[in-house]
């Protein structure tokens, strides 16, 4: 435990020849860190769940990002941020609202239905390059999972579409899977 107590409160790093200390917070580019994070950020959720009135239908964290189905006024929203803002006054969350009926959380994209359900299909930012390792390069076979995305992130309506993305993205880059040249 001590030796665990000193590694949590080293947290000094380098950049640019200079010493520094972070003064909050997890060390930067501890492997420990994000374990440590993660304990604490659950803790957070707990205590702001538990602690308000009104709740979101569904609260999913993936690191730093959250997604929540919030079922009452649109309004009161801005209070319930308020309120976990309040929890720890160095964690500030921000927030985005669907826009047309769509709202994208990490590579997916959120749409809600005209039945009140929910889809999906696979989101790029507007900054995303389609640059993709060449698949002759030496890398782990695990990072070939574009395809194995597109079919676990897309709804079947949105496969097709998906993959000929997929296609056409990789002919840029001057190589094409065989499982894509069907």
């Amino acid at each position: 435990m001590d030796l665990a107590e000193v590694y949590i409160k080293s947290t000094f790093f380098a950049f640019r020849d200079q010493f520094y200390e972070e003064t909050e917070g997890a060390a930067m580019g501890s492997p420990l860190s994000p374990v440590l994070v993660n304990i604490y950020m659950e803790a957070l959720e707990k205590k702001a769940l538990e602690s308000t009135t009104l709740k979101p239908k569904c609260w999913y964290r993936y690191v730093d990002d959250t997604f929540i189905i919030w079922p009452h006024r649109r309004n009161n929203v801005a209070d319930f941020l308020d309120h976990i803002d309040g929890i720890h006054l160095d964690i500030q969350f921000t927030m985005e609202v669907d826009k047309n009926a769509a709202l994208s959380f990490l590579d997916v994209l959120v749409e809600r239905k005209p039945d009140g359900t929910l889809g999906h299909r696979v989101y790029r930012k507007r900054t995303h390059t389609d640059k993709y390792l060449n698949a002759e390069s030496h890398h782990h076979p695990a990072q070939n999972t574009l395809i194995h995305r597109a079919q676990i992130i897309s709804e079947p309506r949105h496969l097709a579409e998906e993959l000929e993305h997929l296609r056409t993205a990789l002919r840029g880059n001057g190589e094409i899977s065989n499982e894509l040249s069907g």
